[in-house]
């Protein structure tokens, strides 16, 4: 097994990823970390999202960088606000025990006086988006011409929000014998275009999109009509109170009509897309990040650059054109060795898209049904119970408020109490509609190319369904169970 030492970094970098806890690279970092350290070559480095590509630039750029050198030696150039202050950050935490090396993000959404202050200092790397970086140009506010390394980080997302134009600028104002280092998720023709008329013969590494599917992803599909997957959404949010995911909409105008319709519910969502301002999004990401929303609803543009490690779900709300964005979507669940479900809403015109993901992605779907108000009634109930049984209390109530309480409910028989008490728990609980939300007319597809009806032998294997091994999960539960849309903990019941 290759070790980060094998990789040809320096003894001190080593001493900042060991206290990382990062033992074994990942296979973009054994395939280019050495090549980038060594090789004077411009180079494509095409991986999924989660596969540790910033250390895979970072690290050799660390390396390579001269900090007695006062000029900008390297610039990163990223789509979104947020992965460049990821980068510049995971930057600094590896040069950690380096002779002293100066890193600075720039942005949109920031004031750009305090950028070009910090710009009058020497920075030896760069980090900016594009829109950002060509206005400190035009201020003079920055001097490009001794760059040697430049990095197009999420190439294709740059493209996608339509920054190819200011792509060309920026690098007019670059060095010609400078190297660049192009790292992707995704191939389309106009990365092939910029390949071919800023690199000269480069190095690819290709890290197979098979390979990159995390076997820590459990993949499951409902077929629900298009009219009903709101009301499907906000049924998994009432059986899954502790969730946090990221669902996925195609449009701008798909994302806000969603997280507003969930709001008005008094859901904890909220929206992440192209159309809101820098303020705004940076309020939704604290928000998220503090735990205060249980859901993103986003389009993939405007997840470029999120960076969350405990998601739980990842709900395609629509499903991508493009096999490389589900990878790329299902990818932001299941992090630092953590389990997670990848849930795809589709109609039964749409189950030909699942033999199609499962044979080339080499993955297989288990079918998972939409629950009822029953369903959810009853798990939200023993969920609850199982909570207040194991509650410690040692410590935490005082004499004096036990007794009151005690005062106050002597009254009741332990049956009134219990029943109150549920009462309480079941008005948490918004949907009350009892339709079946589930397709009827697509209910006999078979859900891979391996297993029969609902999904196959591997989810009867899994009958008790915790949804992905690390306790309870809502679509787990509802996987593989044919019969109307029973779920597995109805059955165990019985």
């Amino acid at each position: 097994m290759t070790n980060f030492k094998q990789l040809g970094l320096s003894d001190n970098l080593l001493k900042a990823i060991n206290e990382l806890g990062f033992d074994t690279p990942t296979d973009i970092q054994i395939q280019a970390i050495p090549k980038l350290i060594k090789d004077d070559k411009d180079f494509i480095g095409l991986a999924q999202t989660g596969t540790g590509k910033t250390a895979a630039f970072g690290l050799p750029l660390l390396e390579r960088i001269d900090p007695a050198m006062k000029a900008t030696q390297a610039l990163i150039l990223a789509p979104t606000r947020e992965l460049g202050q990821q980068i510049a950050e995971q930057l600094d935490i590896y040069s950690k025990y380096q002779e002293k090396l100066n890193v600075l993000a720039v942005y949109g959404g920031a004031p750009i006086a305090n950028q070009m202050r910090a710009l009058k200092k020497t920075q030896h790397a760069i980090i900016a988006t594009p829109g950002r970086l060509l206005d400190l140009i035009k201020r003079r506010a920055v001097n490009l011409e001794s760059v040697r390394f430049l990095v197009l980080d999420e190439a294709d997302e740059m493209l996608n929000m339509g920054f190819k134009e200011d792509l060309d600028l920026i690098l007019s104002y670059t060095p010609a014998e400078k190297l660049t280092w192009l790292f992707s998720a995704t191939m389309p023709k106009e990365i092939k275009k910029i390949v071919n008329k800023y690199m000269d013969n480069p190095t690819e590494v290709r890290i197979n999109s098979q390979d990159q599917v995390n076997v820590d992803i459990e993949h499951q599909y409902a077929l629900v009509k298009g009219s009903d997957k709101a009301e499907a959404l906000s049924r998994i949010l009432d059986i899954s109170p502790d969730m946090r995911g990221v669902v996925f909409c195609r449009t701008k105008h798909e994302t806000q009509e969603l997280a507003e319709l969930l709001l008005r519910q008094n859901y904890k969502a909220d929206a992440l897309h192209g159309d809101l301002s820098q303020a705004q999004r940076d309020r939704v990401m604290r928000r998220f990040k503090k735990h205060e929303l249980h859901v993103l609803i986003a389009t993939d543009v405007a997840a470029r650059g999120i960076d969350v490690n405990d998601l739980t779900h990842v709900i395609h709300h629509t499903l991508p054109d493009d096999n490389s964005y589900y990878t790329h979507r299902s990818g932001r669940t299941a992090r630092a060795g953590k389990k997670g479900i990848s849930l795809a809403f589709i109609s039964g015109r749409e189950k030909h898209r699942i033999h199609k993901l499962e044979s080339q992605l080499g993955i297989e779907f288990d079918r998972s049904f939409i629950p009822n108000a029953n369903d959810i009634a009853d798990i939200r109930v023993e969920d609850w119970c199982m909570k207040v049984l194991n509650k410690g209390t040692a410590g935490k109530v005082s004499k004096k408020l036990n007794q009151k309480a005690t005062d106050i409910f002597f009254r009741l028989s332990k049956e009134e109490l219990v029943e109150k008490l549920l009462v309480l728990e079941l008005e948490k609980i918004k949907s009350d509609s009892d339709k079946d939300l589930n397709d009827t007319e697509s209910r006999g597809f078979s859900g891979g190319g391996r297993g029969g009806s609902g999904g196959g032998s591997r989810g009867k294997r899994r009958s008790g369904g915790s949804g992905g091994g690390g306790g309870k999960k809502p679509f787990g539960k509802f996987a593989n169970k044919g019969g109307g849309g029973k779920s597995a903990h109805t059955r165990r019941k019985r």
